[in-house]
This record gives structure tokens, C-alpha cells and sequence, in this order.
């Protein structure tokens, strides 16, 4: 039986030269957080690795102790100037990468939460990515068992040997802040529900674009879901039956996700809720599996997409601010999915108008020309799937606000034919 310690207790098993993974997004353990903030010696030393998400995930893991460093898989804000200083290393991989990278690792100790079923089963907080694989190959867990945190019925159930620990507590789970829709989100979304048809199956992401194109979708039937995560928006299409899963020739009738992002609404629901199924990221995101379903539909956001059709979903300002995530895995495999699409949607401008996303040369590329399907923007829709050069070229100016045309006609013609 798992050993049950107090939240003072663990900073004692924190030693010099340790890799202790930290589980991310909505199933940060916080209490463990705190317990090790309030004394940041025990991480002199100490290698903190984690996916963090900037809406959730707050922690300068180097600001604990000059000795410490972290290496992660997405960025946020608070880990730049570690990244500057070079104490955080940040790993560009996407998801199912990401999860093989932590499968060839050996951990010291892992910190994760979970909760307890309505049988009183223990199970994984609303994060199923990457925790199982890590648990694997770790020598201990820290577990937070969490008396708020009731687990996603579609969730597996968490067997601790006796070499982990619990540490309770009774807090809240984070939720994701409410989104604003302006009226180029709305039109964004508008024109990307155009394009998807009944007894698709979807993958979104987070943010504006994401949620008014979920708003966009209430008048579609049969949908499927098969993605890396599950927000408030979609569990409204599913509770009006919009997504049900009926036509999907992968888990039929099922939704599979990796995490749950959103309200304490959601996450009470998915308690209840034993057709959204959580999975790792060897599965909602391998293209070996996501080939099996058709009529498989990524949407995705994007920073910027430049005139060849390449897309920068991470780097801004000359700065790393996020990670390739989950996108190209999904972009790829909806090309692999039987009358499959990728969908790249994005406003056209930035900075209050100030900045143009349609550019000549994007800042960094995320993902390849060879893997853009359709973009949208306010302005219009391009499809780049076996297009020419000059094609994607002209398709994606039209995408462009009108002030910022001529100036992408003109790097057009000065452009190499490459």
C-alpha cells in the first residue's frame, strides 16, 4: 500500500541530480508545487521536466534555486528568462514525439494528481498524455490525491505500488479562462464549419478561432471527435447531439481525448460521462491510428503562414512562446484519413491591424509546405493541397488583409522559385 505523506514531507525526497516529471496543463499537482516553493533548496540541482501550458501552468521552475534547471516541450512566458540563461531547454517535438521521448527516459520521482472514482477507484486527474508512460519508467511517484478532483469516467484507473506516495488535498482544478469572440473570430469560424461535413470527424484546439468555430457547428449531424482535448465547447455539441460519434470507423459511438481544458462544469460532466474516453498521446495522436478513421478534419491556429505555405504555430518577436504541440501530428494524419483535410485558420493581421499573418517567409516553420491543406483567414479561404507555387502564392495574398496585398505581391515577384 502507497505510503501517505504530508505536503512538508516532500521537499525531503528532492536530492541533487534527480529528473522529476511534473504532469502539466489541467492536472498540475499544485499542492506539491507549493510544498516544494516554500523551500526552493530542496531543487538545488534537481532537473524539473514538464508540458506546460501558459493559460494554467505558472511555475519558474529556475527561479527555485540557481542550480536548477528544466527542460520542456512547450513554452510559456515565465520560463523565458530561464530559456535565455540556459537552465531551461526547450525540446522541439510534437506530441507523439514527445511521448516517445518520455518512454526512452528514466525518472527519479514523477509528481501527478488524481482523485478518487465514485466507487472509490483512484484515478488520473483531467491529463491522460503522458502520466502513464512516465509512471512506467519512474522509481517513485508523488501522488496528489486530490478530494475535488473526481476522475473522467472514461478515464483508466491509477494502481500505485508501494514504492509511490499520496499527499492529500482538497483544492480546486484549474479552469481555462473565458474567451472573447470578435467579429473576425466569428467569420473565421463561419467559414470553417463551411467546410466541414456532416459525419466528419474533428480536432480543435484552444483559443478564440477554436471556440467560434465549435459555436459555427450547431447545425451538423453525426460528427466524431478524436482529438487532444475536450473544452466546454465541444461537450455542448455532444450533450445537443451533434457529436455522437455514430459514423466513425474508429471507436464508433466514442469520443477520444488526451485532456480536459475548461469550466468545473466540464470537468463534473466528464465524471458522469463514460463515452469520452482518455487516452495517451501514442494514440490520440499517432498517425497509425488516426489514418483509420475517415473523414478525419484538423483545425488548427497559427502564429503566421508565409506565400510556400509554410506554417509558424510557435515563435513571435524573436522568441520561442509556445511549442508545436499537437498540430502537425494532426495535420499530417488528416492528409493519411480517407477524404481527410487539415484545416489552418488564423486572423489575417495582428497587433491591431498593425502586422500582417500572410507573410513572405515565415519566422520559423512548424510545420511543412508539403503539410498545409487549407487555410483560412476572414478574408477567404486557400486550398493548397497540390497546388502550384504561384497558385499557393496567389491563393494565400487573397488571404492577406487588402493594405498588406501589395506589398506580398511585390516580395512575390522578388521571391526564388524554391
Amino acid at each position: 500500500m502507497s505510503r501517505t505523506l504530508s505536503p512538508r514531507e516532500l521537499p525531503k525526497l528532492l536530492k541533487p541530480g534527480m529528473h522529476v516529471f511534473i504532469t502539466g496543463a489541467s492536472n498540475e499537482p499544485g499542492t506539491l508545487i507549493e510544498a516544494i516553493q516554500a523551500e526552493p533548496d530542496c531543487a538545488a540541482g534537481v532537473t524539473f521536466y514538464q508540458f506546460p501550458l501558459a493559460a494554467l501552468n505558472h511555475t519558474d521552475w529556475c527561479s527555485l534555486h540557481p542550480q536548477t534547471e528544466a527542460v520542456v516541450f512547450f513554452m510559456a512566458p515565465q520560463l523565458q528568462c530561464g530559456l535565455a540563461e540556459g537552465r531551461v531547454h526547450f525540446v522541439p517535438l510534437g506530441m507523439r514525439d514527445v511521448w516517445q521521448y518520455l518512454e526512452q527516459q528514466n525518472f527519479d520521482l514523477v509528481l501527478t494528481q488524481a482523485g478518487l472514482n465514485g466507487d472509490g477507484q483512484l484515478g488520473l486527474g483531467p491529463n491522460a498524455d503522458f502520466t502513464q508512460v512516465v509512471l512506467k519508467n519512474s522509481k517513485a511517484a508523488v501522488v496528489e490525491l486530490n478530494r475535488r478532483c473526481t476522475p473522467a469516467a472514461g478515464m483508466p484507473q491509477l494502481n500505485l505500488p508501494e514504492s509511490h506516495f499520496l499527499v492529500e488535498s482538497d483544492r480546486d482544478l484549474p479552469v481555462m479562462p473565458e474567451v472573447t469572440l470578435d467579429a473576425a473570430a466569428r467569420t473565421i469560424g463561419a467559414r470553417v464549419a463551411e467546410l466541414i461535413r456532416d459525419g466528419d470527424c474533428i480536432q480543435t484546439g484552444i483559443g478564440s478561432i477554436p471556440a467560434a468555430i465549435l459555436q459555427a457547428l450547431g447545425e451538423k449531424n453525426d460528427l466524431g471527435l478524436h482529438s487532444g482535448l475536450i473544452d466546454d465547447g465541444v461537450m455542448g455539441l455532444i450533450q445537443s447531439g451533434n457529436i455522437n460519434g455514430r459514423r466513425k470507423t474508429l471507436d464508433p459511438g466514442q469520443h477520444v481525448v488526451g485532456m480536459a481544458l475548461g469550466s468545473t462544469a466540464l470537468y463534473q460532466w466528464l465524471g458522469q460521462t463514460g463515452e469520452v474516453l482518455f487516452r495517451e498521446a501514442s494514440y490520440t495522436h499517432a498517425l497509425e491510428v488516426i489514418r483509420r478513421i475517415d473523414q478525419f478534419v484538423s483545425v488548427n491556429s497559427a502564429i503566421e503562414v508565409d506565400l510556400y505555405g509554410q506554417v509558424n504555430a510557435e515563435y513571435a518577436g524573436h522568441r520561442q512562446i509556445s511549442g508545436i504541440g499537437g498540430a502537425v501530428d494532426f495535420m499530417r494524419s488528416a492528409r493519411a484519413s480517407r477524404d481527410g483535410r487539415s484545416i489552418v485558420a488564423l486572423t489575417a493581421t495582428a497587433r491591431g491591424g498593425q502586422v500582417s499573418r500572410i507573410v513572405p517567409r515565415v519566422a520559423m516553420v512548424s510545420a511543412l509546405r508539403s503539410d498545409t491543406d487549407i487555410i483560412v483567414t476572414e478574408y477567404g479561404v486557400a486550398h493548397l493541397k497540390n497546388a502550384s507555387l504561384d497558385e499557393r502564392a496567389r491563393s494565400l495574398i487573397e488571404l492577406a488583409a487588402p493594405e498588406f496585398r501589395e506589398g506580398l505581391h511585390e516580395a512575390l515577384l522578388q521571391a526564388p522559385k524554391t
